[in-house]
């Protein structure tokens, strides 16, 4: 077994998605003592965007260096684990760049069976927003996260195993308009942390 452990967060202290990744990945670590690992900081690392070169060279064997490396450490794990913060109501700009360079034709599923090289995985997103995106709020509408995802990741056959996790209202403690929700935030981030330990151990 192995995990691959992707974060995008600009921030590396008082991360909250890289907080709520760190939880999982420490109790799936601690589960699977003996299983790989792989951490990916697409912030610390940010990789090129995608050219004209790189596709062109997906008609071919010599695949360029970034995908090689990218799709085999995708390939590799058992389990992934992405950490996506809001940025301006969508993905960082990062895990796009990510999705990029592995949405390569080989991994796409079958259109007709749904299964593809990756169903057998795992998939854990986890999500920080400033405000609240749950079914029923207003801004419902407005969440380009999940809805996304699901999409995107439904195409490569993983949709049967995909899992989210959203800590939402982190900025309630800071954003003088949302302090009346600071006891909700902290709720939301409560629930964060069981759901990761649980998935973590499931």
């Amino acid at each position: 077994m192995g995990l691959l452990h992707i974060d995008s967060s600009v921030r590396t202290g008082g991360s909250v998605s890289r907080e709520v990744t760190a939880a999982f990945a420490t109790a799936w670590r601690e589960a699977h003592p003996d299983a790989g690992y792989t951490y990916r900081d697409l912030a610390a690392r940010p990789l090129p965007h995608l050219d004209g070169i790189a596709i062109d060279a997906r008609r071919t064997t010599d695949r360029h260096e970034v995908e090689r490396e990218l799709v085999a450490e995708l390939t590799a794990a058992d389990t992934v684990l992405i950490g996506a913060p809001m940025y301006n109501f969508a993905l960082p700009s990062t895990v796009k760049a990510w999705l990029d360079w592995v949405l390569v034709p080989e991994l796409f599923a079958d259109e007709e069976t749904g299964v593809g090289a990756l169903s057998a995985k795992r998939f854990v997103v986890v999500t920080a927003r400033g405000g609240s995106y749950a079914p029923g709020t207003p801004r419902h509408d407005a969440d380009f996260q999940e809805p996304y995802l699901r999409f995107v990741l439904g195409r490569l056959g993983v949709d049967r195993a995909l899992e989210f996790v959203h800590t939402e209202l982190t900025l309630a403690h800071s954003a003088p308009n949302l302090a009346q929700l600071r006891d909700k935030a902290d709720e939301s981030r409560e629930d964060a942390h069981r759901a990761v330990r649980e998935l973590a151990l499931a």
